[in-house]
């Protein structure tokens, strides 16, 4: 690769002179370099125990910050497990894993134990990297950094041209990772992927320096290296897309059962679950609750099943019919904490008055820290502070809410002055 490959951090600052954009998001004035391939080539990809003890000893011998990316086969296999790890360290070059022949990198996560992880939009890779026995202890996202620095394009590919001046070829993303052998272009994709990353790290860093928000940074990080693995989400049908047409509890109980029996053959077969049965079919077949299979296949979504499928379905409606009325789901989930915003001004209108000004006070807020609501404060802790205000509603009392619902202390610091005063407000007359 050239000189200005290897010195991208600096390009970015000569061709922003150092500053963000006043529009952020159009750092770079000079038209995007195209980067075709990695500055050491495309390494091989790793597969056996002797070829990952001589990575981890690499990378645990190279300097500074580690990049670290993973490639998920979203839509063609059950469950978002890793099926390519990458890595960039100083040092120690890239290296590509593959984690099907080596599913126990906990020895490279230890050999990593203190060092910074760069990653991208770090939540959607910490989980099937967790599953292998590779955690962070610190943390630099450059997606969420980017969201701080006002940036409104933050998708990889969008950071690295915008702040580095290099544009990435994307055309792999979405591609099956779990086809084995992987495909040379798609192993280029993905060294190219953690390729600047530390670069954009050092960019971005001094850009919220510069800003005055990274401190801020740091706390987000940290809350996401230190946060515990997710809870399962409870009754997972109830989010099949198309339920809002369900409405009967028989009905509502098709779509459990049709659900739960998809995922057990999509779990056993390795399949992503829409490949086995789609969420329309499901919602179809929960609304017409068929007689028969000659019925069901008359459905969309069924009509090129053979018999055998088809009875298999129809099977699955006739549990169902045989339930009694207390085997039927509920409608609705139970809800916990304030009701819809929707139905505050009834329920409410001192509450919804609240809310309102709220919701006024925190995107005004937004906008002149340049950055999303959302990563401001969440919007559903605004509703649980105005839904049941803390009394009285003074300084101290707010920031304890706040920080007893999760907001990190910057949040609280820049949130709670404007929380402060919306719960002040009156209903209109």
């Amino acid at each position: 690769m050239t000189d200005a490959h290897e010195t991208a951090a600096d390009r970015s600052l000569r061709t922003t002179g150092g500053a963000p954009p006043d529009d952020a998001g159009s750092s770079v004035t000079e038209a995007p370099i195209p980067l075709l391939d990695p500055r050491e080539g495309v390494p091989p990809v790793v597969a056996d125990a002797s070829a990952l003890d001589r990575v981890t000893a690499a990378f645990a011998a190279g300097t500074g910050p580690v990049a670290v990316d993973a490639e998920r086969a979203s839509g063609y296999r059950y469950g978002q497990r890793a099926y390519l790890v990458q890595l960039r360290r100083a040092g120690a070059g890239t290296a590509l894993i593959d984690p099907v022949a080596c599913p126990d990198l906990s020895g490279l996560g230890a050999a990593l134990s203190g060092t910074e992880w760069v990653l991208h939009a770090a939540t959607q890779d910490l989980p099937c990297l967790r599953e292998i026995g590779m955690l962070p202890a610190s943390l630099f996202d450059t997606e969420l950094a980017g969201r701080l620095a006002g940036f409104p394009r933050v998708g990889l590919g969008a950071m690295v041209e915008n702040v580095l001046g290099y544009s990435l070829e994307k055309g792999h993303s979405a591609v099956d990772w779990s086809t084995r052998p992987l495909p040379d272009p798609w192993l280029r994709y993905a060294a190219l992927d953690v390729e600047l990353l530390v670069d954009l790290r050092d960019a971005l860093e001094k850009e919220l320096d510069r800003q005055g928000k990274l401190e801020w940074a740091r706390q987000e990080f940290d809350a996401i290296a230190s946060a515990p693995p997710a809870e399962p989400r409870k009754d997972p049908w109830r989010r099949t897309s198309g339920m809002h047409k369900v409405r009967r509890r028989r009905q509502l109980a098709v779509v459990r059962e049709l659900w739960q029996t998809r995922d057990r053959i999509a779990q056993r077969r390795d399949v992503s679950p829409g490949k086995v049965l789609g969420d329309a079919a499901i919602v179809e077949a929960a609304l017409a609750v068929p007689a028969h299979a000659s019925a069901l296949a008359a459905l969309n979504g069924f009509g090129r099943m053979n018999r055998r499928q088809l009875e298999q379905w129809q099977a699955a409606v006739d549990r169902v019919k045989a339930m009694t009325e207390s085997q039927l789901p509920q409608p609705g989930q139970p809800v916990t904490g304030p009701p819809p915003p929707r139905a505050w001004a009834d329920k409410d209108p001192a509450a919804a008055a609240r809310l309102s000004a709220a919701r006024t006070a925190v995107s005004a807020l937004a906008e002149r820290l340049s950055m999303p609501q959302e990563n401001l404060i969440s919007p559903d802790t605004v509703r649980r502070v105005c839904w049941e205000p803390p009394k009285p509603a003074d300084a101290d009392t707010v920031a304890a809410s706040l920080a007893g619902y999760g907001a990190r202390p910057w949040q609280v610091e820049q949130v709670t002055p404007v929380l402060v005063t919306a719960l002040a407000a009156e209903p209109e007359a």
